[in-house]
């Protein structure tokens, strides 16, 4: 067996127990925590949503898809008071719901927690968004954990639409644009006394 002089053996034994501890599997909350963002305010969110790609290409059946599938859909999302991006969305969204004939409200955090539990996702606070059909309450497509850019936001509903007609969408755009997890600052429990 070959002996090593004492520094190189010092480090052949960290570099083998950093390979090792890199190759340990992530854990279900360590990873929650990495793809969630908390916010307390605008500048913060504004920080995280600058590191989010913005969606540039769109199919060329884009604006008719979300024009005339439009009135059939509600988008439904939580909120919760003083959350930052929960404001941020509700503006993003009722600009696009404009545009192009949509509805959009606000639901429950209770109603929110239940279909998230339906869909297998975790809870991970406010802003979440779906969009359901107006005469169909069970079938619910999430479109955003947290707020986002417009476009993002928009090719999101895009691809709701696709999925809750049935349609094939188009080559290039049949992933939704990645959810960004910046929701609000989880507020502090009111014990009582």
């Amino acid at each position: 067996m070959r002996r090593f002089p004492l520094p190189i053996g010092i480090a052949i034994a960290a570099i083998a127990a950093g390979s090792t501890a890199q190759a340990q599997p992530v854990m279900r909350d360590q990873a929650m925590r990495a793809a969630i963002h908390p916010v307390a305010d605008s500048k913060a969110m504004q920080t995280w949503l600058s590191r989010v790609p913005v969606t540039k290409d769109y199919p060329d059946d884009f604006d008719a898809t979300l024009r005339g599938q439009g009135p059939a859909f509600v988008i439904e999302m939580t909120t919760s008071p003083g959350c930052v991006p929960c404001g941020d969305l509700w503006t993003k969204l009722t600009g696009l719901a404009q545009r192009y004939r949509w509805r959009v409200r606000t639901i429950g955090t209770q109603e929110a927690m239940l279909r998230s539990g339906r869909l297998g996702l975790p809870w991970v606070g406010n802003p979440v968004a779906w969009v359901r059909p107006l005469t169909d309450p069970e079938r619910i497509v999430p479109v955003a954990i947290g707020t986002d850019h417009a476009p993002n936001l928009a090719r999101n509903l895009y691809l709701a639409a696709k999925m809750l007609t049935g349609v094939r969408p188009a080559v290039g755009v049949r992933a939704m644009s990645k959810f960004t997890g910046i929701v609000g600052m989880p507020q502090p429990s009111r014990s009582r006394r």
